[in-house]
C-alpha cells in the first residue's frame, strides 16, 4: 500500500485564566453557569481545566490555518463574552501576576482528583497556562521520526511564547516560570529519542505494565505523540496573550514538520543533539525569553535570536506555503519586534511603579494589560470595552 502524504492538519488548545475586574484576582470559585453557558454553546470544544479558575477550550480539526483562525477566533470570543455576561474576565497568560495557588479548588472532573492524589503538592501548585498545537500526522513511526527532529526548535518556539513572568505577586526574573512549576511534575521536558514507533511503544509498556502511569496520556513531554489523535502535539509553549501569536506558533509547528518531512523524502534529516544541550537552550529561553538568543550548535556560538528566526523563515518558506500560512510564519518577525507577553508585562509593571504605583497597583496594571491584549484579534464586536 502506498504511503499518503500526512495531512498536517491542526488542532489549537489553549487555557485560560479567569479573573475578577474589580480586584484582578483570580475567581477560585467562579459562577457555577459560565462553564454551563460555555458548554451549551461551544459543546465538547470547552472543558474544565486542572483548578476551577481555569477554563479549556480545543479546536476541531482544522485543514488549514484559516480554518485555526476561524474556530480559536470563535473559542475566544465566546469565552470571553460569556465571562463578561457572569461579571468575570478571561486572560490568556501562563501564570497570573498576583493571585497564589493555595486558595484555588480543583475541579470535580475525577481525573483531576486522581491526579491530585497521585502526585500531591506538586500537582496542586499547577495554577498554569499553556498552548498545545496538534499536528495531523497519520503514520506512527514517521511522528516518532518527526518528533525526535523537533526537539532542537522547542526552546525557539518557547521564545517566541514566553509570558510568565510573575508568580503569586512575585518578579521571578523568568520570562517563563511556568516551565519551572511543570517540571515538578514527572515525565516533563524534552522526551528522549527513540528508534521507531515500537521502540516507544516498548518503552511505555514498561510504565503502564508496571502500573505507573494508566497510558500515553500521562507523558507529559514538551512534545508528544496524542495518546487520543493521530497527531504530533508540541507543549512547550507559554500561552501567547495574543490570538495572532498563537496562529503563528500553529504555522510554525505544521511547517516544520513538514520541512523534516520532505528532508525524509530526500534520505535526509535534521542532525539529532544530546539533550544536555536542547536543555541548555530551552533554559534560556524560559530565563530570558528572546533577550539573550539561543546556542546554534553546529556553530557553537550564541547566536542573536532575530537572526535565528530569519534563518527558521527561510528554512521553512516553501513548506509554508504549500501550507497556505506563509504570513502566520512571518508574523513572528512582528512578535520579535514588539516582544512577547511577558516583555509587555514587565514593561507595564515597571511603567506603574515609576508612576508612582504600589507594587500592588502596579500588578494590578499588568492584569489589566492582560484582559485587554487578551482579545485583541478577537472579533469582539457584541462586546463593549470594558
Amino acid at each position: 500500500m502506498p504511503i499518503t502524504d500526512p495531512a498536517f492538519s491542526l488542532g489549537i488548545e489553549e487555557e485560560y485564566l479567569i479573573v475578577d475586574p474589580v480586584t484582578r484576582e483570580l475567581v477560585a470559585d467562579p459562577p457555577a453557569g459560565l462553564l454551563e453557558a460555555c458548554e451549551r454553546i461551544l459543546g465538547s470544544q470547552v472543558g474544565p481545566e486542572f483548578l476551577r479558575c481555569q477554563i479549556e477550550i480545543g479546536t476541531p480539526v482544522c485543514a488549514t490555518i484559516q480554518d485555526a483562525r476561524r474556530e480559536l477566533g470563535r473559542l475566544r470570543s465566546t469565552i470571553a463574552q460569556e465571562a463578561r455576561a457572569h461579571g468575570c474576565r478571561i486572560v490568556a497568560a501562563s501564570t497570573h501576576p498576583l493571585s497564589s495557588w493555595q486558595p484555588q479548588k480543583t475541579s470535580n472532573k475525577e481525573r483531576y482528583q486522581q491526579l491530585r492524589t497521585d502526585i500531591g503538592l506538586p500537582a496542586e501548585r499547577l495554577l498554569i497556562c499553556a498552548l498545545h498545537i496538534h499536528v495531523g500526522i497519520d503514520d506512527s513511526d514517521l511522528r516518532i521520526d518527526l518528533m525526535n527532529q523537533m526537539r532542537y526548535f522547542l526552546p525557539h518556539l518557547l521564545a517566541l511564547t514566553t509570558s510568565s513572568p510573575f508568580w503569586e505577586g512575585r518578579l521571578t526574573h523568568l520570562k517563563s516560570y511556568r516551565l519551572s512549576v511543570f517540571n515538578e511534575l514527572p515525565r516533563t521536558g524534552i522526551p528522549e529519542t527513540f528508534s521507531g514507533y515500537r521502540d516507544y511503544e516498548n518503552h511505555l509498556a514498561v510504565l503502564t505494565d508496571t502500573g505507573m502511569i494508566e497510558d500515553g496520556t500521562k507523558l507529559w513531554w514538551d512534545i508528544r505523540l496524542s495518546a487520543r489523535f493521530p497527531t504530533l502535539e508540541t507543549r512547550i509553549c507559554d500561552l501567547p496573550t495574543r490570538m495572532e501569536d498563537s496562529l503563528t506558533i500553529a504555522a510554525l509547528c505544521a511547517s516544520l514538520m513538514r520541512r523534516l518531512w520532505r528532508l525524509k523524502r530526500q534520505n535526509a534529516r535534521w542532525r539529532t543533539y544530546k539533550t544536555i544541550l536542547l536543555n541548555e537552550n530551552r533554559w534560556i529561553a524560559a530565563r530570558y525569553g528572546m533577550e539573550r538568543g539561543l546556542i546554534d550548535f553546529g556553530r557553537q556560538e550564541r547566536i542573536p535570536f532575530a537572526d535565528l528566526m530569519e534563518e527558521m523563515i527561510e528554512l521553512v518558506r516553501e513548506d509554508a506555503q504549500a501550507l497556505g500560512c506563509l504570513a502566520e510564519v512571518e508574523n513572528a518577525r512582528d512578535i520579535i519586534r514588539r516582544q512577547p507577553s511577558a516583555d509587555h508585562q514587565l514593561r507595564t509593571y515597571n511603567a506603574a511603579v515609576s508612576a508612582g504605583a504600589s507594587h500592588h497597583e502596579a500588578l494590578q496594571a499588568v492584569v489589566d494589560w492582560l484582559i485587554d491584549e487578551t482579545v485583541v484579534g478577537v472579533p469582539m464586536e457584541a462586546v463593549a470595552p470594558a
